[in-house]
């Protein structure tokens, strides 16, 4: 018999009562070697909040309001007494479960859930497409709901929504699953990063732990991409002697998939854009006769000069009409990475080599690369690169592999003026006077290991039509209310400037932005990608140590 959605919902709830990270990891690792094949990939990938892998097509397509109509269904009440029992506890988990504890007592029907039945009706959620899909959805979480104990019921609730925050984060995991099958937490991280499926990778450590260092990197299955944090040009040629500089531009990052005549282009969020940017997949295509995987960013340019990102993000959003779009706005590749060629990774060797091999497949559209040991020569670059209309330079230590998902010091980021973050939006506060009516504050957080840690607020930066636009864009993402303030699903990314990080103890991060300034709305970042509570760490310390910005 395989294990049963309550056990599941059981080990989630020892969890949260764990405060040690080290525990947390026990007590996965001790679970995983008991699961069968089907269910060991769910279960990692539930445990982390996630149904699906990071590279997977597919999404539940579930908001709040198919959980209200969902669980008020189930229950026999309104949906406005499940969204007040929402906005009561703050939690739509909690919420569900106290409201399935009630009804219990009259229900004698349940009929009991394992791991894979859950998981292959949210398969049914994420497959439901047409005009109808939003009814099928409905059924599909009212069949689940009404055959779920109130302790499942929390967690169903949680996973409808992608946001399970028992910190069971992917660096936990990993290091549960080396544990649970006695291998090298190294080897798991490197089939972690080709494979993009943690859940997988723990099958194949079970399976075959040999196989995990030969795991590599597969056209059409995208890897998340190498991160740079804030740095200065200084401190890398100081630490590495030489290094590259690139113009770091304002554009839109993107995964170039070909192999034969077959290609295909993905979002920094691992969405396929392909049918928005059919210009950058013909240019790319026409430039390599070879099966490759690369790394760029997309540029809008107008008379050969780069455009503002809002530009960019416009056509990545555009599903019809494109062609329409295509002559509104022209976009160019800027290509600076390789990570496959024909038919082997390339992502275990230094940027140095990656780039010579970059610059013999692709005929066009590489991006400049400078090699430099001098500060004053990297300094010419950045100023350059400003005169351009470019945000400034990135830095990369030339010896560095290609490490997808990872933000270390290998590559930097150096731009002018006010330091910036990109954090998530975890709730808001209802305005007064001129913004009566609409969000006049937006809470902030960091992740850390699947939680989401408070960091601040931000409210100036942002003028009446971008407060217009971002109550369209939240509306429907509130989950509870309590008096002026709401919650919201952590879905959004916000950039944001600051003069300065403090340390604070009015926030659960432990930190707080000086002069919080709204900068844009990241909508080619996913949440896994904002900034983790140790590179804030990083910063403040960098910080304290008066580290300047060149």
């Amino acid at each position: 018999m395989g294990m049963q959605f309550l056990e599941f919902a059981e080990v989630c709830e020892r969890l949260e009562g764990i405060p040690g990270r080290l525990e947390m990891i026990e007590q996965v690792a001790a679970v995983l070697p008991g699961l069968d094949d089907d269910e060991l990939p769910i279960f990692v990938r539930f445990i982390m909040g996630r149904v699906f892998p990071d590279w997977s097509t597919n999404n539940l397509g579930v908001g709040p309001n198919h959980l209200y109509d969902a669980v008020a269904y189930v229950v026999g009440t309104k949906r406005e007494t499940v969204r007040e029992a929402i906005n009561a506890t703050g939690d739509a988990g909690l919420a569900v479960e106290r409201l399935l504890a009630k009804k219990e007592q009259t229900s004698f029907f349940i009929e009991a859930l394992d791991l894979v039945d859950v998981y292959r009706e949210f398969e049914r959620m994420a497959a439901a497409g047409g005009q109808r899909s939003q009814r099928e959805k409905l059924r599909v979480a009212q069949g689940l709901f009404g055959n779920v104990r109130p302790l499942e019921g929390r967690y169903l609730a949680r996973l409808m929504l992608e946001e399970l925050r028992i910190g069971m984060g992917e660096g936990n995991v990993r290091d549960a699953v080396a544990k649970a099958f006695a291998v090298d937490v190294r080897l798991v991280e490197h089939a972690h990063q080709a494979m993009n499926d943690l859940g997988e990778v723990a099958l194949l450590a079970r399976r075959d732990p040999e196989a995990l260092s030969r795991v590599t990197i597969e056209p059409f299955r995208p890897v998340k991409m190498m991160l740079a944090q804030a740095g200065t040009i200084a401190t890398q040629l100081e630490d590495h002697g030489e290094v590259a500089v690139e113009y770091k531009y304002d554009g839109s990052r993107f995964q170039f998939h070909k192999v034969g005549t077959v290609s295909r282009i993905y979002s920094r969020k691992l969405e396929e854009v392909t049918g928005s940017l059919p210009d950058i997949a013909r240019l790319l295509v026409e430039a390599t006769d070879h099966d490759v995987i690369l790394d760029g960013e997309a540029v809008a340019v107008r008379d050969g000069k780069p455009m503002p990102f809002q530009y960019v993000i416009r056509r990545f959003r555009r599903k019809h009409e494109v062609d329409a779009m295509m002559e509104q706005i022209e976009l160019v590749p800027r290509v600076f990475d390789i990570l496959y060629l024909d038919g082997e990774s390339l992502m275990d060797r230094p940027l140095s080599e990656r780039r010579k091999i970059l610059d013999e497949v692709l005929g066009a559209h590489v991006a400049p690369q400078f090699r430099v040991t001098e500060v004053a020569g990297a300094e010419a670059i950045y100023d350059e690169a400003l005169g351009l209309g470019h945000e400034g330079v990135m830095v990369k230590v030339l010896d560095s592999p290609y490490t997808p998902g990872v933000r270390g010091r290998l590559w930097v980021k150096v731009k002018p003026g006010v330091e910036t973050l990109d954090l998530v939006v975890i709730g808001a506060e209802w305005g007064e006077g001129r913004r009566a009516g609409t969000f006049g504050s937006f809470l902030l957080a960091v992740q850390d290991q699947g939680r989401l840690l408070s960091v601040g607020k931000v409210a100036t930066g942002i003028n009446d039509e971008t407060l217009a636009e971002l109550y369209a864009l939240f509306k429907d993402r509130v989950i509870a209310r309590s008096g002026k303030e709401v919650t919201l699903e952590p879905e959004v990314v916000f950039e944001v400037g600051y003069s300065e990080i403090q340390a604070s103890p009015n926030y659960e991060s432990g930190y707080a932005l000086r002069f919080p300034r709204f900068v844009r709305v990241r909508e080619d970042k996913s949440v896994d990608e904002a900034e983790s509570l140790d590179s804030l760490i990083d910063r403040y310390a960098r910080q304290k140590n008066g580290q300047g910005s060149l």
